[in-house]
């Protein structure tokens, strides 16, 4: 079930009805029906995987609480591998097959893997992070292990963050989850802004960036240098309102009935290095993979040499985690290299900046970070775009032996370049809709209290921005044929 759906416009006012309207004692098991109802509604079968990742985690904490850390340790590595195992074989068995056979290819031999080509269980990547969360946080010690299974099963499959996230911590979910949760009129209006707020990015932009993008990627030979750079540019917005946009309807849809889950974004293309782009992009998995991966390495610990290969290797398996395609890890992997690079020259470039008197404590020399930065992190989503890494090496050698700066002007326009695959209203909406969302994230950014100041204004002005984006929502959006709902990106991770 998508969140832009009218089958979820249906579904969540009757749980979020419900769950107010029932004692405090069965909401959680409320809760955990709604949970199973939504991801059933995609594929019943594939819920019988999440289960047995709930299981075997669950199982797992109570194990390591009657043992202790030493003695449960070969439990938990079971019970990672189970997990582990059963994401490899759905997500990635076709991907090593496949790059096995080439590797063997490169000698003259010939090497047939088993077959096993299945439809990737949504959101198993999400869930099953968050389910191994849980158990090496209880063999830490950080939590108890929680002994209610449907308690425990309610926090891997809660259906607001289930498919595509924020990854919670159990920290965070388990906790609430025996909180008493009350009807709240300011709660529930908060909610539903935001709710608001992430079905104006998803719809109104990502949708119609998608338009654009997925056109001038499919063919790429059809167009200049120029036009696949900006459709590169606008592809890092596309993703962002789609992303940021499913995760402000979670914690918008989870707020509604009570509970507080993880801000995933924080004005990532605000972000003056990629380091920063980071802390701000994707938070909880991000997090996931600093406390889980990159700190048990060894982190900054350990010497600057291995400083260096931990973070290489976390960001590669990151862009793993993302999809099975070595343009996923070659996405990733950069991501990791210019933060390699970043540390290396920073002494560099603080000499460079005395002798030549340039200012680094004022707006323009930040302007010009923020600049920079966009342009790394632009360049490295043409290889998380592209279908594979060696379609983002084509894609560059085009551009640059087709830059063409004509092409890129079209007077026939009123703006005076070409729309590409958009009409001209479209790419002036999609325009409107970035300049509203940079200015929200500034403010953002800038530490303003959204929500207070729209509570300071009057009534009249309140309501005019919440009619007004519903009504964004419902003219500018872009439908499918027959309203048929267009899938969130991160879904297919």
């Amino acid at each position: 079930m998508l969140f832009n759906s009218v089958d979820f416009l249906v579904f969540f006012p009757i749980v979020a009805l419900v769950y107010f309207l029932i004692p405090q004692r069965v909401k959680y098991l409320w809760l955990l029906a709604a949970s199973y109802y939504f991801y059933m509604s995609w594929n019943p079968r594939y819920a019988l995987l999440m289960l047995v990742s709930t299981l075997t985690t669950w199982g797992c904490g109570l194990l390591l609480a009657a043992c202790g850390k030493k003695a449960g340790k070969w439990g938990l590595g079971g019970c990672i591998a189970v997990n582990l195992g059963i994401l490899f074989l759905f997500k990635y068995y076709v991907f090593a097959a496949a790059s096995v056979e080439k590797a063997f290819g490169l000698f003259h031999i010939s090497l047939r893997m088993p077959a096993f080509d299945v439809l990737l269980p949504v959101g198993i990547s999400f869930y099953t992070f968050q389910a191994l969360g849980y158990v090496l946080d209880v063999w830490r010690g950080e939590i108890p292990a929680e002994r209610n299974f449907l308690r425990y099963a309610l926090f891997v499959s809660f259906f607001p963050q289930l498919v595509a996230g924020p990854i919670e911590r159990s920290k965070n979910l388990m906790s609430q989850i025996y909180e008493r949760h009350v009807f709240d009129p300011e709660r529930v209006k908060d909610g539903l802004l935001l709710m608001g707020w992430g079905f104006f990015q998803k719809l109104v932009i990502a949708d119609r960036i998608a338009i654009l993008v997925t056109d001038v990627y499919d063919n790429y030979t059809e167009y200049s240098g120029l036009q696949i750079l900006l459709a590169t540019v606008l592809f890092a917005f596309q993703i962002y309102c789609d992303f940021g946009g499913y995760s402000d309807i979670a914690v918008g849809a989870a707020r509604v009935m009570g509970f507080t889950l993880t801000k995933n974004f924080k004005s990532p293309y605000y972000a003056v290095t990629v380091s920063e782009f980071w802390r701000s992009w994707h938070v909880s998995l991000t997090t996931w993979f600093r406390d889980y991966v990159y700190i048990p390495l060894g982190g900054n610990r350990c010497g600057r040499l291995k400083k260096y290969r931990n973070l290489l290797v976390t960001f590669a398996v990151s862009g793993l985690w993302h999809g099975a395609r070595w343009s996923f890890v070659a996405w990733g992997a950069l991501n990791g290299l210019y933060q390699v690079a970043g540390d290396l020259t920073r002494p560099l470039r603080a000499g460079l900046y005395r002798r030549l008197h340039v200012r680094t404590d004022c707006a323009s020399f930040r302007l010009v970070q923020r600049i920079g930065t966009f342009l790394l992190v632009d360049f490295a989503w043409l290889f998380f775009r592209a279908e594979g890494f060696g379609i983002a090496l084509r894609m560059l050698r085009h551009s640059v032996a087709h830059l063409d700066f004509l092409s890129f002007f079209s007077p026939d326009t009123l703006l005076g370049i070409d729309t590409m695959a958009l009409s001209e209203k479209n790419f002036c909406v999609m325009l409107a809709g970035l300049v509203l969302l940079m200015w929200v994230d500034w403010l953002k950014w800038r530490k303003v209290d959204l929500k207070g100041m729209l509570a300071r204004q009057n009534i009249w002005f309140r309501w005019l921005v919440y009619y007004g984006l519903i009504f964004a929502v419902l003219i500018f959006g872009i439908y499918g044929p027959g309203y048929d709902a267009s899938t969130f990106i991160y879904f297919q991770f």
